[in-house]
């Protein structure tokens, strides 16, 4: 994929459309602690993942430059189609199971199975894809601004 980098990054600020005025939270710059429990989030959708997914964030505002954490929650099968992001992506499965792989075209058999526990770390711009198994909750946390501009915008549920 060979793209200009103003084009990406325009694509990818918009990415990440939450329901209007929800699930904005403030980075943390710690004063204190910042603690909570499941029952403590806050779930909606994510407009550029589609029905099946629900997002919950727990740190940061996904289009500046601060870190962020949130939680994704997938629906059996799931299907995370074939994207990139503009950041480091680190990943660890909370529950369910979450098949994986490095890619451009979607292949359930190319996939390696992380379940609870396993984790996945990959570098901006690197294709990923993968499917869920089981209701399946992973963290994501790194550094924004975030977003997902997928390899075939047939994909994008934004469409």
């Amino acid at each position: 994929m060979t793209m200009q980098k103003p084009l990406i990054l325009a694509s990818l600020l918009l990415a990440l459309p939450l329901a209007a005025g929800t699930l904005q939270a403030s980075p943390y710059h710690g004063d204190g602690h910042l603690l909570g429990t499941p029952e403590d989030l806050e779930w909606g959708p994510v407009g550029s993942m589609g029905e099946g997914a629900e997002i919950a964030i727990i740190e940061g505002d996904l289009a500046e430059e601060v870190p962020f954490t949130f939680r994704l929650r997938l629906a059996d099968g799931y299907e995370i189609k074939p994207h990139v992001h503009p950041a480091y992506e680190r990943v660890t499965v909370l529950s369910g199971t979450l098949h994986f792989a490095h890619g451009e075209t979607f292949d359930p058999e190319a996939t390696k199975t992380l379940p609870v526990g396993g984790f996945a770390i990959m570098a901006p711009g690197d294709a990923m894809f993968g499917y869920a198994e089981g209701e399946t909750i992973i963290q994501l946390h790194g550094t924004g601004p975030w977003g997902i501009e997928y390899v075939d915008p047939a994909d994008d549920p934004r469409q």
